[in-house]
């Protein structure tokens, strides 16, 4: 018997379906229910919520949701092999789990979702930051989802929750500390999963603001967030010739040195700097 339910051991559900975690589709499995709850709580009261859950393998995670009392649980999972033993997980919550089998990237999970929405994962490493920056980049603000508890590679983490100044600091960082409120609740160790990755991981929670942090056109703060960072170690009035030719008198007006680098300056000044351009484009 496991900790949280009647279901077996993630072990055992594991050997039984012959689960080895393929790299190819960035696996890697917690097999502590414990764990795997402890995880599911940091996402908050799921009682009156749908979770969106991306890559829920043999149903560790899942069970950790359903456990706290989420209303529903829509799984996305691309590999095959896991919807068996992710059947035996819905038999177990009648009602309460649906599985799309599919890529995350493709599936629009909104018309199987009702609001108040919150998105829990381990997410596939290949997949998980391209997933991150849509979430954070909606044309609608605020987004569909509450909030966001997603594990990552701890390198990966750090660069959400990073500050200016630090070596970590860059788009990421901007674009999810810009609309919402970041910090990391959970670290664990290579040994928490199997097979054992070679990194650390760590699990971020992200809270939607009701509006971004400070105005700024998103099209315009990402054009020039994207710059500013591809060539991080030159000046800011080199690496942001491209955003505006005159981008000197942009960058004096948000208050930011021309000789400064990206690292530097903080996200108020960036969404200074994206207002001053966007309304010199305008």
């Amino acid at each position: 018997m496991s900790a949280i339910d009647s279901l077996p051991p993630l072990r055992e559900v594991i050997e039984t379906h012959q689960l080895l975690a393929r790299k190819s589709l960035g696996q890697n499995f917690l097999l502590d229910l414990n764990l795997t709850a402890k995880i599911a709580r940091q996402a908050g009261d799921l009682t009156g919520c749908d979770v969106l859950e991306i890559g829920p393998g043999p149903g560790g995670l899942t069970r950790g949701l359903l456990a706290e009392g989420a209303r529903k649980v829509l799984a996305v999972e691309k590999d095959s092999r896991c919807i068996p033993a992710l059947a035996e997980v819905a038999a177990a919550y009648p009602g309460k789990l649906e599985v799309i089998e599919g890529d995350a990237l493709e599936v629009n999970p909104l018309t199987h979702l009702t609001p108040p929405i919150r998105i829990a994962a381990n997410l596939p490493y290949n997949v998980g930051t391209e997933l991150l920056v849509r979430w954070l980049t909606p044309k609608a603000w605020p987004p569909f989802w509450q909030s966001l508890t997603l594990m990552f590679q701890r390198e990966v983490a750090e660069r959400i929750v990073a500050q200016p100044g630090t070596k970590a600091y860059g788009r990421l960082a901007l674009l999810a500390q810009w609309r919402a409120d970041a910090r990391i609740v959970l670290s664990l160790p290579p040994e928490a999963f199997s097979p054992p990755p070679k990194v650390h991981s760590a699990v971020v929670h992200l809270t939607a603001l009701e509006e971004p942090r400070f105005p700024a056109d998103p099209g315009t703060l990402n054009k020039v967030v994207a710059a500013a960072f591809n060539q991080r170690r030159k000046m800011l009035r080199a690496s942001l010739k491209s955003v505006s030719p005159d981008i000197e008198d942009h960058l004096n007006a948000a208050g930011i040195p021309p000789t400064e680098r990206a690292e530097q300056v903080s996200l108020e000044a960036f969404c200074a700097l994206a207002r001053s351009v966007k309304a010199a484009e305008s």
